[in-house]
């Protein structure tokens, strides 16, 4: 077994490479399952929930549960808020994310192992990757789970935030005034990009201007990993074909973290996730919406 490896491969780690590494000593395994469901016919809000009850029903073996909707979002901020820097410094400390380590995320759902990446990126964590296909896959291919709590020793967490990966509210606002400086994607479906009636928001429509790349055409349906880097150009054609800075958003900047996930992986150099999403932009009816 290779151990203490300088870097993960790339951004994006196989179930062989992992299944090869575990028990690396520089190595840690992070859990990111969550769920988000949108209401319900005649509720309201959104229904959020930790998946902490299936990491402890199974995981993979040395895998610790990250929380990202509690110590890896801000209080109050919204379905699912980034983190301050000292908020994240201190999770990833408990983690035990320390200067040589080397983190593997995954989930259930895969935006919910691309969401805890970006975070990690964005915090200043440079070597980690995100397993492909996450844990359905690893479970398909019959390969081993632990049950119960598994944690790796605390350690002080040092790290240079990195802000840029992260669009706010009045750099968007910025963006669909000027109808230019960034290219904004939509990373839901294409029901949702062209609603004319919703209940998922406060108003329908998508923020103007956007392109639409619904996240879940980026993943092999039969093995949810990420399709290969040519169909992946293939589905990002228009937002590739624009220069610059690429923003994505979602509902609540969880999905969206795929697409610009997938964006990186493909070498653009300047992507950000409007954390905000359409959750924040559309409780504000002076914004503008596009509907249809």
């Amino acid at each position: 077994m290779v151990t203490n490896q300088p870097a993960l491969p790339q951004p994006l780690v196989s179930t062989d490479w992992l299944a090869e590494h575990l028990g690396d000593p520089d190595l840690r395994i992070l859990d990111a399952t969550a769920h988000l469901e949108g209401p319900e016919s005649g509720s309201a809000g959104w229904s959020l929930r930790p998946g902490l009850d299936n990491y402890l029903a199974a995981h993979i073996p040395g895998a610790a549960y990250a929380d990202v909707l509690g110590e890896l979002s801000e209080p109050d901020g919204g379905i699912a808020s980034k983190p301050s820097p000292a908020r994240f410094a201190a999770a990833a400390g408990r983690l035990g994310l320390g200067p040589g380590s080397r983190v593997v995320v995954y989930a259930l759902e895969p935006h919910w192992a691309t969401r805890l990446w970006w975070l990690l990126r964005a915090g200043g964590v440079d070597n980690a990757a995100v397993l492909d296909g996450g844990l359905r896959k690893w479970t398909a291919e019959r390969r081993p789970t632990a049950t119960g709590v598994e944690t790796y020793p605390a350690t002080e967490f040092v790290g240079e935030p990195r802000p840029r990966m992260f669009a706010e509210l009045d750099e968007v606002k910025r963006v669909v005034d000027a109808g230019a400086g960034a290219c904004l994607i939509n990373s839901l479906s294409p029901q949702d990009h062209h609603a004319v009636q919703t209940d998922n928001f406060a108003r329908p429509g998508h923020i103007p201007g956007s392109v639409n790349v619904f996240m879940a055409h980026l993943l092999d349906p039969a093995t949810g990993t990420f399709k290969p880097p040519d169909q992946l150009r293939e589905i990002f054609a228009d937002v590739l074909s624009q220069p610059g800075r690429k923003v994505t958003y979602c509902g609540a900047g969880i999905a969206a973290t795929s697409d610009a996930f997938a964006l990186m992986l493909l070498g653009e150099p300047d992507v950000a996730l409007y954390d905000g999403s359409l959750e924040q932009w559309t409780n504000n009816p002076e914004l503008p919406l596009e509907v249809g």
